[in-house]
Protein backbone atom coordinates (compact mmCIF):
# COMPACT_ATOMS: atom_id res chain seq x y z
CA UNK A 1 0.00 0.00 0.00
CA UNK A 2 1.77 3.31 -0.79
CA UNK A 3 1.75 5.79 1.47
CA UNK A 4 -0.64 8.28 -0.61
CA UNK A 5 -3.51 5.77 -0.02
CA UNK A 6 -2.25 5.40 3.67
CA UNK A 7 -2.70 9.12 4.26
CA UNK A 8 -6.01 9.25 1.96
CA UNK A 9 -7.85 6.27 4.13
CA UNK A 10 -6.50 8.23 7.27
CA UNK A 11 -8.60 11.35 5.69
CA UNK A 12 -11.17 9.12 5.21
CA UNK A 13 -11.70 7.57 8.30
CA UNK A 14 -11.16 11.33 10.34
CA UNK A 15 -13.96 12.75 8.39
CA UNK A 16 -16.32 9.24 9.16
CA UNK A 17 -16.17 9.94 12.73
CA UNK A 18 -16.40 13.56 12.83
CA UNK A 19 -19.98 12.46 10.54
CA UNK A 20 -20.58 9.82 13.46
CA UNK A 21 -20.12 12.16 16.28
CA UNK A 22 -21.78 14.73 14.59
CA UNK A 23 -24.84 12.97 13.90
CA UNK A 24 -24.88 10.98 17.18
CA UNK A 25 -24.49 14.07 19.60
CA UNK A 26 -27.12 15.13 22.18
CA UNK A 27 -28.93 17.68 21.12
CA UNK A 28 -32.22 19.15 20.90
CA UNK A 29 -34.41 18.84 17.88
CA UNK A 30 -35.26 22.21 15.93
CA UNK A 31 -38.66 23.18 14.92
CA UNK A 32 -39.38 24.53 11.60
CA UNK A 33 -42.76 24.94 12.27
CA UNK A 34 -42.56 27.31 15.07
CA UNK A 35 -39.18 29.03 13.16
CA UNK A 36 -41.76 29.84 10.69
CA UNK A 37 -44.57 31.27 12.65
CA UNK A 38 -41.77 33.52 14.40
CA UNK A 39 -41.25 34.29 10.48
CA UNK A 40 -45.06 34.91 10.08
CA UNK A 41 -44.92 37.18 13.68
CA UNK A 42 -42.57 39.62 12.23
CA UNK A 43 -44.12 40.42 9.26
CA UNK A 44 -47.48 41.00 10.89
CA UNK A 45 -45.48 43.85 12.35
CA UNK A 46 -45.33 45.72 8.79
CA UNK A 47 -41.90 46.63 8.00
CA UNK A 48 -39.61 47.02 11.12
CA UNK A 49 -37.68 49.93 10.03
CA UNK A 50 -36.07 52.21 13.01
CA UNK A 51 -38.61 55.14 14.03
CA UNK A 52 -41.53 53.05 13.18
CA UNK A 53 -44.33 51.55 15.40
CA UNK A 54 -44.21 48.25 13.99
CA UNK A 55 -40.23 48.43 14.55
CA UNK A 56 -41.00 49.51 18.53
CA UNK A 57 -43.60 47.07 18.96
CA UNK A 58 -41.28 44.14 17.36
CA UNK A 59 -38.35 45.05 19.27
CA UNK A 60 -40.62 44.48 22.59
CA UNK A 61 -41.90 40.94 21.24
CA UNK A 62 -38.81 40.07 20.97
CA UNK A 63 -37.04 41.03 24.00
CA UNK A 64 -40.06 39.27 25.90
CA UNK A 65 -39.78 35.94 23.46
CA UNK A 66 -36.02 35.63 24.76
CA UNK A 67 -36.83 36.51 28.26
CA UNK A 68 -39.46 33.96 28.04
CA UNK A 69 -36.60 31.31 26.76
CA UNK A 70 -34.58 31.92 29.78
CA UNK A 71 -31.98 34.78 28.61
CA UNK A 72 -30.71 37.53 30.17
CA UNK A 73 -31.93 40.13 27.76
CA UNK A 74 -29.84 43.69 27.41
CA UNK A 75 -31.92 46.53 24.73
CA UNK A 76 -28.53 48.04 23.96
CA UNK A 77 -30.56 51.63 22.41
CA UNK A 78 -28.19 54.17 19.65
CA UNK A 79 -29.18 56.73 17.30
CA UNK A 80 -29.05 55.48 13.39
CA UNK A 81 -27.25 57.97 12.02
CA UNK A 82 -28.73 57.35 8.14
CA UNK A 83 -26.72 58.43 4.96
CA UNK A 84 -29.92 60.76 3.96
CA UNK A 85 -29.57 62.66 7.01
CA UNK A 86 -31.50 61.06 9.73
CA UNK A 87 -30.96 60.49 13.52
CA UNK A 88 -33.45 57.46 13.85
CA UNK A 89 -33.77 55.70 17.61
CA UNK A 90 -32.66 51.94 17.74
CA UNK A 91 -32.27 49.16 19.54
CA UNK A 92 -29.28 46.16 19.26
CA UNK A 93 -30.83 43.07 21.36
CA UNK A 94 -28.45 41.07 23.42
CA UNK A 95 -30.14 37.48 24.66
CA UNK A 96 -27.71 35.60 26.82
CA UNK A 97 -27.11 32.24 28.27
CA UNK A 98 -24.75 31.11 31.09
CA UNK A 99 -23.45 34.28 31.37
CA UNK A 100 -20.68 32.90 33.62
CA UNK A 101 -18.66 31.18 31.76
CA UNK A 102 -15.50 32.35 29.86
CA UNK A 103 -16.01 30.24 26.56
CA UNK A 104 -18.67 31.75 24.31
CA UNK A 105 -20.06 31.79 20.80
CA UNK A 106 -22.15 34.95 19.47
CA UNK A 107 -25.47 34.45 16.79
CA UNK A 108 -26.32 37.18 15.15
CA UNK A 109 -28.81 38.43 12.48
CA UNK A 110 -30.34 41.33 11.96
CA UNK A 111 -34.09 42.61 12.95
CA UNK A 112 -34.83 45.54 10.84
CA UNK A 113 -35.86 45.78 7.20
CA UNK A 114 -34.57 48.14 4.47
CA UNK A 115 -36.90 51.74 4.05
CA UNK A 116 -36.97 51.52 -0.34
CA UNK A 117 -37.82 48.71 -1.92
CA UNK A 118 -35.27 49.81 -4.59
CA UNK A 119 -34.44 46.43 -6.55
CA UNK A 120 -38.37 46.16 -7.41
CA UNK A 121 -39.04 45.98 -10.82
CA UNK A 122 -41.93 48.60 -10.70
CA UNK A 123 -40.14 51.60 -9.78
CA UNK A 124 -43.01 52.77 -8.27
CA UNK A 125 -42.67 50.80 -4.76
CA UNK A 126 -38.68 52.17 -4.38
CA UNK A 127 -39.82 54.22 -1.41
CA UNK A 128 -41.91 51.57 -0.04
CA UNK A 129 -40.24 50.02 3.15
CA UNK A 130 -39.71 45.99 2.71
CA UNK A 131 -41.48 43.05 4.93
CA UNK A 132 -38.33 41.12 5.45
CA UNK A 133 -39.55 37.71 5.78
CA UNK A 134 -36.20 36.34 4.84
CA UNK A 135 -34.06 39.47 4.76
CA UNK A 136 -33.90 39.68 8.03
CA UNK A 137 -36.68 37.74 9.79
CA UNK A 138 -35.65 34.55 8.94
CA UNK A 139 -32.11 34.60 10.77
CA UNK A 140 -34.06 35.78 13.73
CA UNK A 141 -37.07 33.23 14.01
CA UNK A 142 -33.44 31.01 13.68
CA UNK A 143 -31.92 31.94 16.79
CA UNK A 144 -35.37 32.24 18.57
CA UNK A 145 -35.96 28.48 18.48
CA UNK A 146 -32.23 28.29 19.19
CA UNK A 147 -32.87 30.05 22.43
CA UNK A 148 -35.68 27.58 23.14
CA UNK A 149 -33.63 24.61 22.46
CA UNK A 150 -30.80 25.81 25.01
CA UNK A 151 -33.53 26.42 27.34
CA UNK A 152 -34.85 22.87 27.47
CA UNK A 153 -31.12 21.26 27.64
CA UNK A 154 -28.86 23.96 28.83
CA UNK A 155 -25.01 23.77 27.87
CA UNK A 156 -22.90 22.16 30.39
CA UNK A 157 -19.34 24.67 29.72
CA UNK A 158 -20.37 27.26 26.60
CA UNK A 159 -22.04 30.64 27.12
CA UNK A 160 -23.86 31.69 24.06
CA UNK A 161 -24.85 35.31 23.24
CA UNK A 162 -27.56 35.99 20.58
CA UNK A 163 -27.44 39.30 18.86
CA UNK A 164 -29.81 41.12 16.90
CA UNK A 165 -28.27 43.90 14.83
CA UNK A 166 -30.62 47.01 14.35
CA UNK A 167 -30.19 49.48 11.62
CA UNK A 168 -28.10 46.76 8.97
CA UNK A 169 -30.29 47.38 6.14
CA UNK A 170 -30.24 51.44 5.97
CA UNK A 171 -27.77 51.79 3.81
CA UNK A 172 -26.80 53.47 0.40
CA UNK A 173 -26.82 51.37 -2.29
CA UNK A 174 -26.13 54.34 -5.13
CA UNK A 175 -22.45 55.32 -3.70
CA UNK A 176 -20.02 53.31 -4.68
CA UNK A 177 -17.14 54.96 -2.82
CA UNK A 178 -15.41 53.08 0.21
CA UNK A 179 -17.12 55.33 2.20
CA UNK A 180 -20.73 53.94 1.50
CA UNK A 181 -19.99 50.98 3.30
CA UNK A 182 -19.79 52.69 6.93
CA UNK A 183 -23.66 53.52 5.76
CA UNK A 184 -24.67 49.44 6.14
CA UNK A 185 -24.66 47.51 9.94
CA UNK A 186 -25.25 50.51 12.22
CA UNK A 187 -26.26 48.43 14.66
CA UNK A 188 -22.81 46.07 14.62
CA UNK A 189 -21.06 48.59 14.19
CA UNK A 190 -22.05 50.49 17.09
CA UNK A 191 -22.21 46.95 19.44
CA UNK A 192 -18.29 46.38 17.68
CA UNK A 193 -17.23 49.85 19.27
CA UNK A 194 -19.63 49.13 22.53
CA UNK A 195 -20.39 45.70 23.12
CA UNK A 196 -22.55 45.00 25.81
CA UNK A 197 -19.83 44.04 28.14
CA UNK A 198 -16.62 46.44 28.35
CA UNK A 199 -14.16 44.06 26.94
CA UNK A 200 -16.21 41.38 25.45
CA UNK A 201 -15.06 38.58 23.76
CA UNK A 202 -16.07 35.30 22.19
CA UNK A 203 -14.46 32.00 20.67
CA UNK A 204 -16.68 33.05 17.30
CA UNK A 205 -19.16 33.90 15.81
CA UNK A 206 -22.36 32.83 13.22
CA UNK A 207 -24.12 35.83 11.55
CA UNK A 208 -27.54 34.01 9.72
CA UNK A 209 -28.89 36.72 6.93
CA UNK A 210 -31.44 35.39 4.49
CA UNK A 211 -31.86 31.92 5.66
CA UNK A 212 -35.19 31.35 4.85
CA UNK A 213 -35.64 30.92 1.02
CA UNK A 214 -36.72 27.72 -1.15
CA UNK A 215 -33.54 26.24 -2.46
CA UNK A 216 -31.48 28.68 -0.89
CA UNK A 217 -27.53 28.39 -1.83
CA UNK A 218 -25.17 29.16 0.99
CA UNK A 219 -21.73 29.83 -0.49
CA UNK A 220 -17.96 30.43 1.20
CA UNK A 221 -17.98 33.94 1.36
CA UNK A 222 -14.77 35.61 1.30
CA UNK A 223 -14.74 37.70 4.31
CA UNK A 224 -15.92 34.76 6.14
CA UNK A 225 -12.60 32.49 5.03
CA UNK A 226 -10.33 35.52 5.58
CA UNK A 227 -11.14 35.64 9.21
CA UNK A 228 -12.60 32.60 10.36
CA UNK A 229 -12.06 29.81 7.92
CA UNK A 230 -11.65 26.98 10.55
CA UNK A 231 -15.54 28.24 11.58
CA UNK A 232 -16.31 27.81 7.88
CA UNK A 233 -15.09 24.52 7.68
CA UNK A 234 -16.77 23.72 11.06
CA UNK A 235 -20.25 24.62 10.00
CA UNK A 236 -19.93 22.84 6.44
CA UNK A 237 -18.63 20.23 8.04
CA UNK A 238 -21.82 19.56 10.66
CA UNK A 239 -24.20 20.64 7.50
CA UNK A 240 -22.92 17.92 5.31
CA UNK A 241 -22.79 15.01 8.04
CA UNK A 242 -26.51 16.00 8.35
CA UNK A 243 -27.68 15.87 4.95
CA UNK A 244 -27.81 19.58 3.91
CA UNK A 245 -24.63 19.82 1.02
CA UNK A 246 -27.67 20.88 -0.43
CA UNK A 247 -27.97 24.31 1.32
CA UNK A 248 -24.33 24.22 2.02
CA UNK A 249 -21.95 24.56 -1.50
CA UNK A 250 -18.39 24.34 -1.19
CA UNK A 251 -18.09 27.36 -3.81
CA UNK A 252 -16.10 30.27 -2.95
CA UNK A 253 -17.65 33.38 -3.41
CA UNK A 254 -16.76 37.01 -3.20
CA UNK A 255 -16.66 38.98 0.11
CA UNK A 256 -19.89 41.12 1.27
CA UNK A 257 -20.24 44.33 3.96
CA UNK A 258 -22.53 42.59 6.06
CA UNK A 259 -22.42 42.60 10.31
CA UNK A 260 -20.21 39.85 10.56
CA UNK A 261 -17.56 42.40 8.41
CA UNK A 262 -17.02 44.99 11.36
CA UNK A 263 -17.65 42.40 14.22
CA UNK A 264 -14.41 40.75 12.68
CA UNK A 265 -12.70 44.24 11.55
CA UNK A 266 -13.44 46.05 14.87
CA UNK A 267 -14.11 43.67 17.40
CA UNK A 268 -11.80 41.14 16.56
CA UNK A 269 -13.96 38.46 17.09
CA UNK A 270 -13.77 35.78 14.17
CA UNK A 271 -17.26 35.94 12.96
CA UNK A 272 -18.73 33.99 9.65
CA UNK A 273 -22.00 34.96 7.64
CA UNK A 274 -24.55 32.61 6.29
CA UNK A 275 -26.09 33.90 3.61
CA UNK A 276 -28.01 32.80 0.29
CA UNK A 277 -26.07 33.46 -2.68
CA UNK A 278 -27.87 32.36 -5.59
CA UNK A 279 -26.00 31.46 -8.72
CA UNK A 280 -28.77 32.42 -11.12
CA UNK A 281 -29.41 36.08 -10.31
CA UNK A 282 -27.42 39.06 -11.32
CA UNK A 283 -27.78 40.71 -7.69
CA UNK A 284 -26.04 37.39 -6.23
CA UNK A 285 -28.75 37.47 -3.97
CA UNK A 286 -32.26 36.14 -4.06
CA UNK A 287 -34.70 37.57 -6.61
CA UNK A 288 -37.13 38.54 -3.90
CA UNK A 289 -34.03 40.65 -2.16
CA UNK A 290 -35.37 44.71 -1.84
CA UNK A 291 -38.48 44.06 -3.15
CA UNK A 292 -42.04 43.80 -2.50
CA UNK A 293 -41.64 40.10 -2.78
CA UNK A 294 -39.93 39.74 0.31
CA UNK A 295 -43.13 38.22 2.32
CA UNK A 296 -43.88 34.92 3.48
CA UNK A 297 -44.19 33.46 0.24
CA UNK A 298 -40.27 33.83 -0.01
CA UNK A 299 -40.11 31.55 3.16
CA UNK A 300 -39.38 27.42 2.96
CA UNK A 301 -39.68 25.96 6.27
CA UNK A 302 -37.37 23.24 5.38
CA UNK A 303 -34.41 25.98 4.83
CA UNK A 304 -34.95 27.17 8.23
CA UNK A 305 -34.76 23.75 9.77
CA UNK A 306 -31.93 22.96 7.74
CA UNK A 307 -29.90 26.30 9.32
CA UNK A 308 -31.25 25.52 12.33
CA UNK A 309 -30.28 22.40 12.86
CA UNK A 310 -26.90 23.26 11.95
CA UNK A 311 -26.96 25.80 14.63
CA UNK A 312 -27.75 24.09 17.30
CA UNK A 313 -25.66 20.45 16.79
CA UNK A 314 -22.23 23.37 16.24
CA UNK A 315 -23.18 24.77 20.28
CA UNK A 316 -23.55 20.79 21.55
CA UNK A 317 -20.74 19.66 19.80
CA UNK A 318 -18.32 22.56 20.81
CA UNK A 319 -20.08 22.39 24.40
CA UNK A 320 -19.23 18.09 24.62
CA UNK A 321 -15.72 19.31 23.45
CA UNK A 322 -15.35 21.35 26.34
CA UNK A 323 -16.02 19.30 28.96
Amino acid sequence: MSIHRIIFLFIVILFSNSCKKTLHIDSPNFDKTAAYTNVRQQVNFGPRVPGSDGHLACKDWLVSQFKSAGAEVIEQGFTANTFDGKSLPAFNIIASFNKSSKYRIVLAAHWDTRPFSDYDPDTSFYHKPILGADDGASGVAVLLEVAKAIQSKPLKKYGVDIVLFDAEDYGNDKDNTERSIYTWCLGAQHWSKNPHIPGYKADYGVLLDMVGAKDARFTKEAVSMQYAPKVVEKVWTIAKAEGFSNFFSDELTGGLTDDHSFVNAIANIPMIDIINRPATTKTGFPHHWHTQKDDLNAIEPLTLHAVGTVIIKLLYLEDVDKI
